[in-house]
């Protein structure tokens, strides 16, 4: 029984270490998102400030094509997080099916244990009985 506990515990660790990092992940990518919400207006900024919003332009403002450089590169590793967001959360699935697995078990022997009580129990009283 005792192993089952212990089973039992680190399935439930892992389910919650799994989520724990779905939660990590989606903030960051919250983060980034925001940043990238950042950079949309600084890039505005930069084209309304001078007068050119075609990046393939000659005058085209230098620091809003770094700052374009950036948000792409920010993209990309929103797209990257969003991969391994989707690899996290069939992780959990995984985690918690088994959780699942290992509680129906665990249940199952409990259930199995207190019916071999129970067949004991009415063995002694079927033996007391027919003592008297």
């Amino acid at each position: 029984m005792r192993s089952k506990d212990t089973l039992l515990r680190l399935h439930r660790f892992h389910v919650e270490e799994k989520r724990r990092q779905v939660g990590d992940i989606e903030m960051m990518m919250a983060d980034f998102r925001r940043k990238q919400d950042d950079l949309d207006q600084q890039i505005a900024y930069e084209e309304q400030k001078t007068g050119v919003s075609d990046p393939a332009n000659f005058n085209y403002s230098m620091t809003a094509k770094s700052i374009r450089n950036r948000r792409e590169n920010l993209l990309a590793t929103i797209d990257d997080l969003q991969a391994q967001l989707d690899r996290a959360n069939e992780a959990v699935a995984e985690e918690e099916t088994e959780l699942r697995k290992v509680e129906l078990l665990a249940e199952k022997d409990a259930s199995h244990r207190s019916d071999i009580k129970m067949i004991g129990r009415q063995t002694d009283t079927t033996a007391s009985r027919t003592r008297h």
